[in-house]
This record gives C-alpha cells, sequence and structure tokens, in this order.
C-alpha cells in the first residue's frame, strides 16, 4: 500500500470511492449521498483543493498482481489557526480490513502536525454510523457538534478532539449546532426543556442519538435527570418518539429515525 497526493485525473475514482464508503456506512439516502458527492468531489473542486496550501489529500494506493492498482482509501485535512482538521476519511468497502483506515488516519494526522497544528480534530457527520467508533478508537472523545451546509443540506457533524483539548468550534464556514436547533423548548432554571401535556420535561442534551434528519435526546421528568420520560426530536420539537425491540428510535410526528449503532457489527471496516 503506498500513500501519496492524488492526481487531477483521479477524482472520478475517488468518488467511486466515497460514494461507495456512504452507501454502505452512511444514514443518507441516496440522493443526498449523490448531491455530497457532487458537491464536496467534482473534479473542479478537488483540482481546487489540490492547490490550496492548507488543504491535505492523500489516497491510500493498493497493488494486485491480477488486477492491477487502485484506489482504496481517501483523506483530506486542513491547516487553519493552529488547528489541523480531517473533515473526510474513506475507505472502499471491498479494500476494509487492512489497516488502511488507520494508516490514512495516523499519516494525515502527522502531516498537520509537521505543518505547524498544535492539535488536531476531527470531524464525523452524525449519519457516518461507524466513522463515530472509528474516532473514539483512537482516544478521541466527543467534545461539541457544528452545523454546516453541503450541497444545500444542513447537516450535523460530530467534533472530536483529544481529552481535555478545547475544540474552539468557532469557526467562520460552520454554524455552533446550539440553542436555536431546539425547536419548542426553552430555558427552565438553567436547563433546557420542552413541555408534554402541561408537564415540564428537561432534556438531556449529552445524552444524544443520531438521526436521519436530526438527533433524539432522552428527557427526563425531574431537573436530576433521574426519571427517564422518553425523547425528543430535534428534528420537529416533538416528544411522540417511539422505540423498538432493537432499540430503533423513530419520531411519529416527522418520521426521523435512528438505530442503534450496533458494535457487533461494526467490522473494524476501517481500521
Amino acid at each position: 500500500m503506498e500513500l501519496r497526493e492524488p492526481e487531477s485525473a483521479e477524482a472520478e475514482r475517488i468518488r467511486e470511492v466515497v460514494d461507495s464508503s456512504m452507501t454502505t456506512s452512511f444514514r443518507l439516502s441516496p440522493a443526498q449521498i449523490d448531491g455530497l458527492v457532487d458537491d464536496q468531489f467534482a473534479d473542479e473542486t478537488v483540482t481546487d483543493k489540490r492547490e490550496d496550501e492548507e488543504t491535505l489529500l492523500q489516497v491510500a494506493e493498493t497493488g494486485a498482481e491480477i488486477e492491477g492498482s487502485t484506489i482504496a482509501g481517501f483523506v483530506e485535512g486542513r491547516l487553519e489557526d493552529g488547528w489541523g482538521e480531517i473533515s473526510w476519511l474513506f475507505v472502499d468497502p471491498e479494500h476494509r480490513g487492512q489497516g488502511i483506515g488507520t494508516e490514512l488516519y495516523e499519516t494525515a494526522t502527522e502531516t498537520l502536525r509537521d505543518r505547524g497544528a498544535d492539535h488536531v480534530r476531527v470531524t464525523v457527520l452524525e449519519s457516518n454510523t461507524e466513522g463515530h467508533d472509528f474516532v473514539e478508537r483512537f482516544g478521541l472523545e466527543h467534545d461539541g457538534d457544528r452545523r454546516v451546509e453541503i450541497a444545500d443540506e444542513s447537516v450535523v457533524t460530530y467534533v472530536y478532539t483529544d481529552p481535555g483539548v478545547d475544540a474552539d468550534l468557532s469557526d467562520s464556514t460552520a454554524e455552533d449546532a446550539a440553542d436555536d436547533e431546539f425547536p419548542e423548548t426553552e430555558w427552565t432554571d438553567g436547563q433546557l426543556t420542552t413541555t408534554a401535556d402541561e408537564t415540564t420535561v428537561y432534556i438531556a442534551r449529552d445524552e444524544r442519538e443520531s438521526g436521519t434528519a436530526a438527533p433524539f435526546f432522552a428527557t427526563y421528568e425531574d431537573d436530576d435527570h433521574t426519571n427517564q420520560y422518553g425523547f425528543y426530536c430535534a428534528n420537529c420539537g416533538s416528544l411522540e418518539v417511539s422505540m423498538d425491540n432493537m432499540d430503533r428510535l423513530e419520531c411519529s410526528d416527522c418520521g426521523n429515525s435512528h438505530a442503534e449503532r450496533s458494535k457487533e457489527s461494526y467490522d473494524d471496516s476501517y481500521l
């Protein structure tokens, strides 16, 4: 396996890797995947990124005696204001389980630090069901969220950093996913709350589950978060959220849904 910078002519193969990886590992519709791939990895976009001195692009090329060499993985990072940020990392599902993801991650973070990054943060789309497990295996911790616009869609990304390091989410290209992302809520005695049948329900912002449209948050009947009420849908503000015996959540008001990330289904495909 060889890690190197991509050529402009390889943008099509990069899109193939991104598309197949997202189809396998992201909770996005085919239309959403197509829009994201076209927005972030079009020929001109890849060329612009290659020519940007602050952007890091690397591909992992594998060789085979019969089929010849092919790009099996891709990573994108950027150096800005002392931070090195890894924004995309993909491994073709057909080439997973060979350590390609680990090699891409470790090489990219080392390169960003060599270029002057004091700290490295990793952003993972909320819909990337396997990516969160991947970065956590390197000891990174979820430090906060950002809402960004990609392909005319507003999506949430999780930001991961080393323990004890502030991710510094203030960014001119991203809007902090904060209080305005919680419809039908208000503050009560310093806690975010909503109302159900004239009863105040407390939202645990640190107990979050991913959703196809927006995250879900555990809710409690008391401000000590002892007696759980259920779940809150951040897409529409509803508390009409059901859970089946497979721990799948679904909002009956807007259709937002979630399927629990299964440790058993995670196959070290990136590592």
